[in-house]
C-alpha cells in the first residue's frame, strides 16, 4: 500500500505542475516591436519616444550614475543632463512586473547639446615653464598670415590625387577666418575633374622649427571620407623626396563610425630606411563623444632622442628617433594642414557623408626648449 500511494502522490503532483504551466504559459503575451526615438531639444534636455505592441506600461533609465529603472506614464520620457558624455537610454516594455522586452539607445551629450559655447573644449597653456614660445598663429586676424602657402589642384601632373589616391581639388577660397579660427571646409562641388574641394596650406620655407613642443587646438569634421591632418614636413622635401624627408603627423582621422573613426585620433611619422617607407603610428580614442563635438589640443613634444604624441596632454604614443636611420627627425620640419576627401585610406564618401565638412583650428603654438 505505501508503494502505490507514493506512486499516485508523485502522478498527481505531476499533473497539477503541468497544469499549471501550461496555463501561465498561455497567459503571458509579450509586448512586441518595440521603438525608441531620442529627441535633443536644447540645453540639456533630451526627450525618449518609444512605442510596442501590446505593451501594459513602461520603464526607463537615462543612464546617468545611480539611475534606476522608473515606470513612467504614457510613451515618452524627458531628462535635462548637466554633463558631457555618451548615456545609454534603456527601455522596458512591460506586460506585468515580471515580463517586458528591453531596448536601448545611445544619448550623446557634447557641447551642442548641452547648449555650450561651440568654442568649448580643452585648452592648453600659454606658457610652460622650461620652454619659450618661438612661434604662433592664433588665427586672430582678418586675413591670413603671409606665412601661408597653398598647395592648389588636384596634384597632376606630378602627384594625381596628391600621393594617395584623393579626391578633391584643393582652392585657397576654401580657407577662411572666422570668429578667431581658421575654417578649412571640404564642399561637394565641381571644380576641374572633381567632385570635391578643400584647402592645403603650408609653412614651407617661411617657418620651420627643430625639436620642441607643438600645440594646435583644433576641431575635426565627421564622416566617411574626411581626413583632416595636422602635419609636419621636413624642409628638405623639395631636395629629397618623400619619404626621405621625413613626416610628423601631430593628428590625423580617418572619419566615419566605422571602428569609431570619428572618435579616433592618430599619430604617425614617416621615414626613409635604405630607399624603403618605414612608419610608426599610434592612436587613442576619446573615452565618449567624437571629435568634432569639441576642440582638442593635439600635441607632440620633440627632441633629439624621441618624439612624444598627446591628446588634452595626455600621452599616447611616442618614438624613438636616435637610430641613424631615422635622422630625418633631426632636422627642420614646416606644418602643413589639410583636409582631405576620400583615396585609399579614407574610402570615397557615402550615402552618410554629409557636406560641407569643416576642420576648425584655434591656434598653433610652437615653444623650444629655453
Amino acid at each position: 500500500m505505501k508503494s502505490t500511494s507514493i506512486i499516485c502522490l508523485l502522478f498527481i503532483s505531476f499533473l497539477v505542475s503541468s497544469c499549471f504551466e501550461n496555463s501561465s504559459d498561455e497567459q503571458i503575451v509579450l509586448p512586441t516591436n518595440l521603438s525608441i526615438e531620442v529627441e535633443y531639444l536644447g540645453d540639456g534636455v533630451v526627450k525618449a519616444n518609444f512605442t510596442a505592441e501590446k505593451a501594459a506600461f513602461y520603464k526607463v533609465s537615462f543612464g546617468t550614475p545611480g539611475e534606476s529603472l522608473v515606470r513612467v506614464n504614457g510613451n515618452s520620457a524627458t531628462k535635462t543632463f548637466t554633463t558631457k558624455g555618451d548615456f545609454t537610454l534603456q527601455v522596458q516594455a512591460h506586460t506585468n512586473e515580471k515580463d517586458f522586452i528591453s531596448g536601448t539607445e545611445m544619448i550623446r551629450m557634447n557641447a551642442a547639446a548641452l547648449g555650450l559655447d561651440p568654442n568649448t573644449g580643452f585648452t592648453s597653456p600659454t606658457s610652460y615653464d622650461e620652454y619659450d614660445l618661438v612661434w604662433a598663429d592664433e588665427f586672430s586676424g582678418t586675413e591670413l598670415s603671409d606665412v601661408w602657402n597653398f598647395d592648389l589642384g588636384d596634384g597632376c601632373p606630378l602627384t594625381c590625387g596628391w600621393g594617395s589616391e584623393e579626391l578633391q581639388y584643393y582652392k585657397k577660397d576654401n580657407a577662411t577666418l572666422v570668429d578667431g579660427n581658421l575654417i578649412i571646409t571640404a564642399k561637394k562641388e565641381n571644380e576641374g575633374t572633381s567632385n570635391y574641394t578643400s584647402s592645403r596650406m603650408t609653412t614651407q620655407g617661411n617657418e620651420f622649427i627643430t625639436f620642441g613642443r607643438v600645440d594646435v587646438r583644433a576641431k575635426f569634421p565627421k564622416g566617411k571620407g574626411f581626413g583632416p591632418a595636422i602635419w609636419m614636413m621636413g624642409e628638405s622635401l623639395p631636395e629629397v623626396g618623400w619619404p626621405k624627408s621625413g613626416v610628423i603627423s601631430v593628428a590625423s582621422m580617418v572619419g566615419g563610425s566605422t571602428d569609431n573613426g570619428d572618435a579616433t585620433v592618430r599619430g604617425t611619422s614617416f621615414w626613409d630606411d635604405s630607399n624603403r617607407e618605414e612608419f610608426s603610428r599610434g592612436e587613442t580614442t576619446l573615452p565618449f563623444g567624437i571629435l568634432n563635438d569639441e576642440f582638442h589640443v593635439f600635441s607632440i613634444v620633440w627632441d633629439a632622442q624621441k618624439i612624444v604624441w598627446l591628446l588634452d596632454g595626455v600621452q599616447y604614443h611616442s618614438l624613438d628617433i636616435t637610430p641613424s636611420e631615422l635622422d630625418e627627425f633631426q632636422k627642420p620640419f614646416f606644418f602643413l594642414l589639410s583636409l582631405s576627401v576620400g583615396g585609399r585610406t579614407l574610402g570615397s564618401p557615402d550615402e552618410t557623408s554629409v557636406f560641407p565638412q569643416e576642420m576648425s583650428v584655434d591656434y598653433i603654438r610652437v615653444f623650444q626648449k629655453k
